[in-house]
């Protein structure tokens, strides 16, 4: 099932993973199981999805206590109709939120070398502009965090920009604040997902605005928008140069880009044994960080 009808009502939006119900000032985003990678949708779903990215993007919310974010209401039962009627069908993914003015881009961080950041270092020796030591490898650790927005599309593809581009067109006061804000919740969830081995590889935020207020919106820190490393299988990964294990949705991308397949719509078929790997790491990182949520 990978997308979730509701009785009786239509999404007002249907977003590639997430449908949305316009209420007031507030949403309702379901999050369904179907999947997207390279900024495709495909047919296949991974069981569960839903429920599964929005429990940890809602433990990670609660987590971060001084980032204002969209979150209004988790529970299904305190929702209007017909939400609350259907309460079987949406627990554990749907959330109501705060509409906000998003903001068109994603925020993304990288702590460690991977990804279209990689691939741009290969060929040029920058990320998103910013030069580099030499010498790095996939997966290397980089002497700080660094943020490397890109454009938010509804359709096609991102586009990985500069600050400066950014900042050109949303005005560099707020994109500096963004920049600052994004990192700063990156070094607070890497610090805590390193007390459990866990390296935060890189990670993208969403971000709107309400009353001229920055809002954290859209999922958090879930294995669709990170990379998650287990630190000990990642260090005899680097060292032996074997390729990096991951508990995120690169299991899905690794496999993708051993097809013949430009990253163009219509999607391939998703093998089975695919799914059941990406749905198992996603499990694998949802019990770390319910673990880290039971400690705070």
């Amino acid at each position: 099932m990978t997308t979730i009808n509701i009785p009786g009502i239509q999404p007002d939006y249907r977003g590639k993973v997430r449908d949305l119900y316009y209420l007031n000032d507030e949403l309702i985003i379901v999050a369904s199981d179907r999947i997207s990678a390279f900024d495709v949708v495909f047919n296949e779903g991974i069981s569960d999805r839903g429920k599964i990215l929005t429990r940890i993007s809602n433990n990670w919310f609660k987590l971060l206590k001084n980032v204002k974010n969209h979150i209004i209401e988790t529970d299904v039962n305190k929702m209007p109709e017909p939400f609350k009627k259907n309460s079987e069908l949406l627990k554990d993914r749907v959330v109501m939120v705060k509409k906000c003015n998003r903001i068109n881009y994603e925020f993304i961080v990288r702590g460690h070398l991977m990804g279209s950041g990689y691939n741009e270092y290969k060929n040029s020796g920058t990320v998103s502009g910013e030069n580099l030591p030499s010498g790095l490898k996939s997966g290397s650790k980089l002497p700080y965090p660094i943020f490397t927005p890109s454009t938010k599309a509804d359709s096609g593809h991102d586009i990985n920009v500069t600050f400066d581009i950014m900042a050109s067109d949303i005005g560099f006061d707020l994109s500096n604040q963004l920049k600052n804000l994004s990192i700063q919740i990156y070094n607070s969830a890497s610090q805590k997902l390193a007390k459990h081995g866990i390296l935060l590889a890189d990670t993208k935020f969403e971000f709107g605005l309400l009353d001229n207020e920055i809002i954290l919106i859209d999922e958090v820190l879930t294995p669709d928008s990170s990379r998650y490393l287990r630190e000990s299988e990642f260090n005899f990964a680097l060292e032996n140069q074997r390729p990096l294990p991951s508990m995120d949705k690169q299991i899905l991308r690794d496999y993708l880009n051993t097809l013949d397949w430009d990253k163009n719509p219509p999607p391939p078929k998703i093998p089975d044994h695919i799914l059941e790997q990406t749905r198992n790491k996603y499990l694998e990182i949802e019990k770390v960080i319910e673990c880290i949520s039971q400690e705070m």
